[in-house]
């Protein structure tokens, strides 16, 4: 599989997106300031980067720049923020990232991402600073020019049905369940929790990141207790998302 360079500062997130890609199959390095980005890209030259927009001591954006002017941005790069706007994620592409992901990032749209950016070869734009990226399935450019990444968050299970009289009828898990008790505890244990992350995941829209805060559980602890119960996480990818 591929080499994937993370780089944010905060210790949690790279962790938990370590853990999610390195399950994927990927080989994981981890940065947590721009010039730790520098030395591991010269020495590994990853395949792909995820790359934080605020960090304290060069932001993302600064470094996207650096590594265009340089010629050094010949592999696909995906920004990430917690505070973005529609004119940073435009001027991320303008400078050749591929697409931008907004905090809390879901899982799908992490993977979705990943995949996309992994069979397109590095953005014309790395070599051409201002110049618009492009990407398959993103959403559709700005004026003819500028792609976003498409929708930031969706929705966990399949997109609800619409009546004929226009009102959705319900889909995915509800708030309201029964159970078979006639059972071993710890199989009634595992598929109550099933059961209640797949409630939870639904309601906050797959976010990670909510269904953490929610729960109360640290996002690394969430997504290994997620595997274990065998919780489908990749709905929504198989299904064309």
């Amino acid at each position: 599989m591929a080499t994937i360079l993370v780089v944010d500062d905060e210790v949690g997130i790279r962790a938990l997106l370590s853990e999610i890609l390195t399950d994927e199959g990927h080989s994981i390095e981890m940065a947590e300031n721009a010039a730790q980005a520098r030395a591991v890209r010269e020495r590994l030259r990853p395949d792909l980067v995820l790359l934080d927009i605020w960090m304290p001591d060069v932001d993302g954006i600064s470094l996207l720049k650096e590594w265009g002017a340089t010629g050094a941005l010949n592999m696909p790069v995906i920004m990430m923020s917690g505070h973005g706007t529609i004119d940073t994620a435009v001027e991320a592409t303008k400078f050749g990232a591929m697409a931008f992901l907004e905090k809390p990032i879901t899982l799908q749209k992490l993977l979705r991402a990943v995949d996309q950016a992994l069979v397109k070869p590095a953005s014309p734009a790395a070599a051409r600073p201002g110049a618009a990226a492009s990407l398959p399935g993103l959403m559709p450019p700005l004026g003819g020019a500028m792609p976003l990444a498409s929708g930031l968050r969706h929705d966990f299970g399949a997109a609800d049905a619409v009546h004929s009289h226009g009102v959705a009828a319900p889909s995915g898990p509800q708030g309201v369940q029964s159970f078979e008790l006639d059972r071993p505890l710890r199989e009634a244990r595992d598929a109550f929790e099933k059961s209640y992350f797949e409630f939870h995941l639904a309601k906050e829209n797959g976010s990670m990141t909510r269904v953490a805060e929610k729960t109360g559980l640290e996002r690394t602890h969430l997504y290994r207790k997620l595997k274990q119960l065998g919780v489908d996480l990749m709905r929504n990818k198989r299904g064309g998302l």
